[in-house]
C-alpha cells in the first residue's frame, strides 16, 4: 500500500509536521509494510516557515520584531537566494496573545513590516509572505510604518498613528506612503492567502473575521469605518480588490506595495511536489482541527482533495472534529472523514492529540489499507 499523507496544522495542539508523524506511526500499526510521503501543508497561516523550511533549500534568519501589543517576539524570515519567505503570524499571530489580553483594536502589523526590512536587509528581491491566522485587524498600517510610511494626525480628532492598531487610524488627517514604497523599490511581493475578501464592507475583513480576533459586533461599524477612513487616505479603490481583507487588511497593505496574491495552498503545493507525490500512491491522507464548512475555501483539506482527484485517487480526512456532511464532503472530493474526538472523547483528543491522531490512524487503516 503507498499513501500520501498530507495535514495541515491541528490548531493548538499539534503542527503539520507533528500530525503527519502522527498519521504515519498510527497507520504504520495496522499496515507496517506501507510506502509512505510525507508532505504536511499550510495555507499561509501559521505552520508557513515550518513546512516550507523542509523542502526549501535555504537558511533560516533569526529576528526579534514586535509583537501585535509590542512585546518582544521571536521570528524566522526563510532565505533562499534571492527569494524570501515570512510567516506573517509570527510577528501579528492571534496566538501571541492570550485571549483575556487580546485587544484587537490596538494590535499592529508593525512587526511584520521588520520582518521585510529583514529580508531586504538580507539581500531579497522576492519576498512571499504566508497571510493567515492574524490577531490583528489595522489594514496593516503598522507594517507600512515599519517600512516608514508617515501619516499626519487631524488635531481635531485625536493622535492618529499608523502603528497604534485599527485606533490609531481614526485620527489621521493624511498618509505619506512614498518612503515605504522607495524603502522596498525593486522588491517583488507575493502575498499566499486562502482569503478573497475585499478589506471593507459586509464582507471585509472586520465584519467577517473580526469576531474571531475578539472586536464585538457592536464595535464592527466603528472599526470598519476606521479602515475606510484610512483607506480613503491611502488608496480606497485598493481596498476592494481581492485579498485586500486578509489577515485583518494586511494584505491591503501588501497590495499597496504592489503585491500579487496568490493561493496559498496551490503555492505550498507546488514547492512540496504535492502533485507529483498524489500520483506515486495509493491513497491520500489529509487533516485539521475542524474539518468545517469553512475548509472547503481555499484551505489545506480543499487544496489537498482537489491534488488527489486530478491524480484519480481517494482523499480521506482525519480530523479533530468533523462538522460537515457526506454529501458536502464528497462535493470537495473527500470520500470520508474521521474524528478524534467521536473516537476517543473530547477530553482524551486535547489531553494526548498525538496519540489519539496515531488511534484514529490505525483505525482508517484498518478499513483502506489493503
Amino acid at each position: 500500500m503507498r499513501i500520501l499523507i498530507a495535514p495541515d496544522k491541528f490548531a493548538g495542539t499539534l503542527t503539520a509536521v507533528e500530525a503527519a508523524a502522527a498519521i504515519e506511526e498510527g497507520w504504520r500499526r495496522r499496515d507496517p509494510d506501507a510506502e509512505v510521503l510525507v508532505a504536511p501543508m499550510a495555507d499561509g497561516g501559521p505552520g508557513f516557515i515550518d513546512v516550507l523550511s523542509a523542502v526549501v533549500d535555504g537558511k533560516l534568519l533569526s529576528v526579534t520584531v514586535r509583537g501585535p501589543l509590542g512585546e518582544e517576539t521571536p521570528a524566522t524570515v526563510l532565505l533562499a537566494g534571492e527569494t524570501a519567505y515570512v510567516e506573517t503570524a509570527q510577528a501579528c499571530g492571534l496566538h501571541l496573545v492570550e485571549p483575556k489580553q487580546r485587544r484587537p483594536e490596538d494590535a499592529s502589523t508593525y512587526g511584520v513590516g521588520q520582518l521585510i526590512t529583514a529580508a531586504v536587509e538580507a539581500g531579497a528581491k522576492r519576498i512571499i509572505l504566508g497571510l493567515g491566522g492574524s490577531g490583528t485587524n489595522d489594514a496593516g498600517a503598522g507594517l507600512l510604518a515599519a517600512l516608514g510610511a508617515t501619516a499626519q494626525p487631524d488635531a481635531t480628532a485625536g493622535v492618529g498613528r499608523l502603528d497604534a492598531g485599527a485606533a490609531g487610524l481614526a485620527g489621521l488627517e493624511a498618509v505619506d506612503l512614498g518612503p515605504a514604497r522607495e524603502r522596498v523599490a525593486g522588491v517583488e511581493f507575493i502575498a499566499a492567502s486562502d482569503v478573497e475578501n475585499p478589506m471593507l464592507g459586509l464582507r471585509g475583513a472586520t465584519n467577517v473575521f473580526g469576531a474571531q480576533k475578539g472586536i464585538s459586533d457592536e464595535r464592527k461599524p466603528e472599526v470598519d469605518g476606521w479602515l475606510t477612513h484610512f483607506a480613503d487616505l491611502a488608496d480606497r479603490k485598493t481596498a476592494d480588490k481581492k485579498g485586500a481583507g486578509a489577515a485583518g487588511g494586511l494584505g491591503y497593505a501588501l497590495l499597496l506595495l504592489g503585491a500579487e496574491r496568490v493561493s496559498g495552498i496551490d503555492l505550498v503545493a507546488e514547492l512540496t511536489g504535492l502533485k507529483q507525490k498524489a500520483a506515486q500512491v495509493d491513497l491520500v491522507l489529509s487533516g485539521e482541527g475542524a474539518f468545517d464548512f469553512q475548509s472547503r475555501d481555499g484551505k489545506v483539506i480543499a487544496g489537498v482533495a482537489k491534488v488527489a482527484n486530478d491524480a484519480m485517487r481517494p482523499c480521506v480526512v482525519l480530523a479533530g472534529k468533523v462538522l460537515i456532511g457526506s454529501r458536502e464532503m464528497r462535493t470537495m472530493g473527500v470520500e470520508s472523514a474521521y474524528s478524534l474526538v467521536d473516537a476517543v472523547g473530547e477530553e482524551k483528543a486535547f489531553a494526548d492529540p498525538h496519540g489519539s491522531l496515531a488511534a484514529v490512524a490505525e483505525r482508517v487503516a484498518r478499513t483502506w489499507a489493503r
